[in-house]
């Protein structure tokens, strides 16, 4: 249990890190590999140039995520400083329900388009046998875990409203950008 545990919470440290490493490792790698076989050889490979742009759904959507989750997407906490401390708080719930709201529109309607490609055997350019679902599962994927994060977040938030612990802290203040 205690290895299954441990499992767990490196997984909540390291997911998103891990997935978007081998995307991004495996996207240089191809991008890397086509163009020396284009220079030295005159070849290329021809899913060298659709691979890529596939693996960067991948690396965008679980960034996203991964952003959510370490709160440094865009956000405009000027104004949420100056908010009382239960404004504050209202503006997290707001968050997460916006987040969750859109994520579960972006992720209903990408997981038809992905059922789509499924159906139709839809396989990737310059390919014989890889299938474009593979990476158009990206989307609800990123999308799914994004939301799993803001639910994470507002939980974190739950906490520091009952202990009564600052939500935001003013960057300026402590001597950053």
């Amino acid at each position: 249990m205690a290895y299954l545990l441990a499992l767990v919470r490196w997984l909540d440290r390291n997911a998103e890190r891990t997935l978007i490493l081998i995307a991004y490792s495996s996207m240089a790698l191809i991008i890397v590999y086509a163009v020396f076989e284009r220079y030295v050889f005159s070849t290329q490979v021809p899913w060298s140039s659709s691979i890529p742009i596939y693996l960067f759904l991948w690396v965008t959507w679980i960034g996203c995520a991964y952003n959510v989750r370490k709160r440094t997407h865009l956000v405009f906490n000027d104004l949420r400083l100056r908010m009382p401390y239960g404004a504050q708080f209202a503006c997290m719930w707001l968050d997460a329900i916006l987040w969750v709201g859109f994520g579960t529109m972006v992720a209903w309607f990408t997981i038809e388009q992905t059922q789509l490609a499924y159906d139709n055997f839809a396989i990737v350019q310059g390919t014989d046998n890889v299938m474009q679902w593979w990476f158009y599962l990206a989307t609800p994927v990123g999308w799914c875990l994004l939301m799993f994060r803001a639910l994470q977040n507002l939980v974190e938030d739950i906490g520091r409203y009952r202990r009564r612990e600052p939500f935001l802290v003013d960057i300026q203040a402590i001597g950053g950008d």
